[in-house]
């Protein structure tokens, strides 16, 4: 019963938390500098041609009003309709989203595939000095190197040398899914480095600090091998803030999508949202945070979930125990 009830409060909490972000999305995109009259217009345009533009849109009427009207066409599923293509926005985003999905699906499969045995690997040969600094350059070297350098790197490289990978020349997901994936590998591998390192780090550490733990040396005493040790004991206890990373991750990658799809110019949701900024449309650039928000929020919702289910003192406590 405790445990139905802290599920029930952390939703509540994601509804919560769903709604602050609305807001302020809403009230970060009207304090943008320059307005959509000057974008459409232009400096030189009278102030009746300003008014006119602005109330065709809505625009004249009072934020407060026009947050509500937003919020009430998203409840009915309406995401609002372009200021520029005069397309909905459900439609535009519809077109897109699959191609960002695909692009952090693939960044987060090599994030599990490498990081954490990784991590689980320097963690076990923490002892050994050559493994440990294994771990430690290759984090670092992760974590420290920007997205914006590595994807410009790899652009210049991957263009001016024949290394059978090519960059550019995307094809829509519907026309085939290897040329897709092909178009897909570059940007995912740039956008998985960082998620790669902190993965290899938080999972070392996790391992670690399971290590040192009495019931280990009692697996020891009884003669369990080391893989049985690690895959029964040390992982299942590890688990929780490897789990926890991976929402932080989820959000990371939305965000880094945004960098990787304008350097490789991908039609995804983060070069749309860059365009929506730059034309200050604003219907496009609160659907697609908020989309991004959302999909943050109800993954970390589902890991806590999970968390619980794995570690009833969550429940209990608020935290996962040691």
């Amino acid at each position: 019963m405790q445990q139905l009830r802290w599920s029930a409060g952390r939703v509540a909490s994601a509804l919560v938390t769903l709604l602050g972000v609305s807001i302020l999305i809403f009230a970060a995109v009207r304090l943008m500098p320059g307005s959509y009259e000057d974008i459409i217009l232009g400096p030189l345009a009278s102030p009746e041609e300003r008014a006119a533009l602005a109330a065709a849109y809505g625009l004249d009427q009072p934020l407060v009003l026009q947050y509500f009207s937003w919020i009430g066409q998203i409840a009915t599923g309406d995401l609002g309709t372009s200021f520029v293509t005069q397309s909905p926005v459900s439609v535009e985003l519809g077109a897109r989203i699959p191609v960002t999905a695909l692009l952090t699906a693939m960044a987060l499969a090599i994030t599990v595939v490498i990081g954490i045995p990784l991590g689980v690997w320097t963690g076990v040969r923490s002892g050994a000095h050559r493994g440990g600094a294994v771990g430690r350059i290759v984090s670092g070297l992760g974590i420290s190197v920007p997205e914006f350098v590595l994807g410009s790197v790899v652009v210049f490289v991957f263009s001016r040398l024949a290394l059978g990978i090519q960059v550019g020349g995307f094809s829509r997901v519907g026309t085939g899914f290897g040329p897709t994936f092909q178009a897909l590998l570059l940007p995912a591998v740039v956008l998985s480095v960082f998620c790669v390192a902190a993965a290899a780090r938080t999972t070392r550490d996790a391992v670690m600090n399971v290590l040192v733990e009495p019931h280990i040396a009692a697996a020891v005493a009884r003669g369990e091998t080391p893989w049985h040790i690690v895959r029964h004991h040390v992982m299942r206890n590890a688990g929780i803030p490897i789990l926890t990373l991976l929402a932080t991750i989820t959000a990371y990658l939305l965000g880094g999508a945004v960098i990787v799809e304008t350097i490789f110019n991908i039609p995804g949701l983060g070069s749309f949202m860059v365009t929506g900024l730059d034309r200050r449309d604003f219907a496009v650039v609160q659907a697609s945070v908020l989309f991004a928000a959302t999909v943050f929020i109800v993954v970390s919702l589902v890991l806590d979930l999970i968390t619980s289910a794995l570690d009833p003192r969550v429940a209990v406590t608020g935290k996962a125990g040691s």
